[in-house]
């Protein structure tokens, strides 16, 4: 016994003198107060990686969407973290929630606060200033963008269900986007406290000058400094976003010059994305860790050997990978269009349907917004029908209707729906684009749709509808008013 006394006070020593064993990599969370531009606060979950040793480690900063707080990307952030060591900051963008400020629309403070959270990421949590990713879903990812043009230190972005042109989103073809925009005041005045800039849009737009409020549009459109942005850019948008639709973000995409990604499935805004960023499995987020882990942390993932255009089709498939968005068309088909007139304007079962529910519906469950053809009114539409599919067929790319339009009226606003219907006359809508037109003489309307890519089943045919009535957006056409539609009209459709 005394013997061995020794020898356990020695196992003791050795044991307490012995260094410690490194601890499994995990995370920590604090909730801080960010000083922005001009010192404005702006709260933040930051999520910091442990067991890692002392850093300095990559950084991701995640602005929050529109109306909500920065607990939004705490899920996917504390995943970002625990599985590959970075310092990911979420915070409450300006103006909203409890962040300090008042909401300028991605004006400049808002733009500049994305620095100001670098700043700070670097100085008090151990950020590496080399190895900077900015992310974000809608207005977070408007924000990525453009801070990726005015500061140098982001190497990589993810933007989802993003705007690159205001006008054209809300706005397009001089039509406004009704129900979008009553959206966002909305949630701008329930969840905010907007700034000058957007309290007199509001008011220009209540008093039906939306024109007006246009010159705010490029100073906040990522599209206008297209040239300036240097990182590695990933996007990710649904073919159905009642709020920032696809053809605005493919033109942005292929403007881009370094290394660039975009994925566009089925869904709505945000949709797509919506459980990744609470940290669920999630084939969207999983490509944006990837994306961060290449660019950031040169990890040999393969995403620079992978096609940049991953697409999946609006109605179901898997994903269709392309060099670029314009090879996503093989060919295309033109179809002549017969003369045609809309005898008078009002509602037909023709409709585009409703914000974030109808693309929601789409892209979850595959319930389309559907029509009876036979039903359309033949006095309020006209209606073209393309020769039937005996064989399967992709619509892969942006379809496109030359119209001869002759309207009855000083403004006009016509909406063209392209369906896919089955032999009894039942469609689903395959995608849809406004014009607003002013004055009546006879003038050319290449009016290009949507892009899409959807897949329509043999026995099926594609068949056009233009009506003067919507309720999703904010249209100009006169009661009883008539439109007249030339012979030499035609519809072209892109095929994969």
């Amino acid at each position: 016994m005394r013997r061995s006394l020794p020898l356990l006070l020695a196992a003791l020593l050795a044991l307490l003198l012995a260094p410690p064993a490194q601890a499994a990599p995990g995370f920590r969370t604090s909730y801080e107060t960010i000083p922005g531009a001009g010192g404005t606060p702006l709260r933040a979950v930051v999520v910091e990686p442990t067991g890692r040793g002392g850093g300095p480690f990559p950084l991701i900063v995640l602005p929050s969407s529109w109306g909500l707080p920065n607990l939004e990307y705490v899920g996917a952030a504390a995943k970002l973290a625990h599985e590959s060591g970075y310092v990911v900051i979420s915070y409450t963008s300006r103006g909203f929630h409890d962040s300090g400020g008042e909401i300028d629309v991605a004006g400049p403070d808002t733009v500049a606060d994305v620095s100001r959270v670098i700043d700070w990421g670097v100085a008090e949590a151990a950020g590496d200033p080399a190895r900077v990713g900015v992310g974000g879903i809608s207005y977070g990812a408007g924000q990525a963008l453009l801070a990726a043009a005015a500061d140098p230190r982001v190497k990589a972005v993810t933007a989802l269900s993003t705007w690159t042109d205001l006008a054209r989103s809300l706005y397009p073809n001089e039509t406004v986007s009704a129900q979008g925009v009553e959206l966002l005041l909305a949630a701008g005045r329930l969840t905010g406290r907007p700034g000058p800039v957007l309290r007199e849009a509001e008011t220009a737009y209540r008093q039906g000058r939306f024109a007006d409020v246009l010159p705010i549009s490029p100073p906040r459109s990522p599209a206008t400094r297209v040239s300036s942005i240097k990182a590695a850019v990933l996007i990710g948008n649904a073919w159905n976003d009642g709020l920032f639709p696809p053809g605005q973000v493919t033109d942005f995409f292929t403007a881009l010059t370094g290394p660039k990604r975009l994925m566009l499935s089925p869904g709505d805004h945000a949709t797509a994305e919506l459980f990744g960023a609470a940290g669920l499995p999630n084939e969207i987020w999983e490509s944006v860790g990837r994306w961060f882990d290449h660019h950031l942390k040169g990890v040999a993932n393969g995403v620079d050997r992978e096609q940049p255009v991953q697409l999946k089709p609006a109605n179901g498939g898997a994903w269709r990978g392309h060099p670029t968005w314009a090879a996503a068309t093989a060919r295309t088909e033109v179809a002549p269009l017969a003369a045609d007139r809309i005898g008078a304007v009002r509602p037909t079962l023709a409709e585009s349907g409703t914000v974030l529910l109808s693309g929601a519906l789409q892209g979850f469950f595959r319930i389309p917004v559907g029509v009876s053809t036979p039903l359309v009114d033949r006095g309020a539409a006209a209606v073209w029908r393309t020769p039937v599919r005996w064989q399967p067929v992709t619509v892969s790319g942006t379809p496109r209707a030359r119209l001869t339009v002759t309207p009855g009226a000083p403004a006009t606003t016509l909406y063209a729906y392209l369906y896919e219907v089955n032999p009894l006359g039942l469609g689903a809508l395959v995608t849809h684009k406004p014009v607003t037109l002013a004055g009546t003489g006879t003038r050319v309307v290449d009016l290009a749709l949507e892009p899409v890519v959807w897949q329509v089943g043999a026995g099926n045919r594609l068949v056009l509808v233009v009506d003067a009535v919507d309720a999703r957006y904010g249209g100009t056409s006169t009661p009883g008013a008539s439109v007249a539609f030339g012979a030499d009209s035609s519809l072209s459709v892109p095929l994969g």
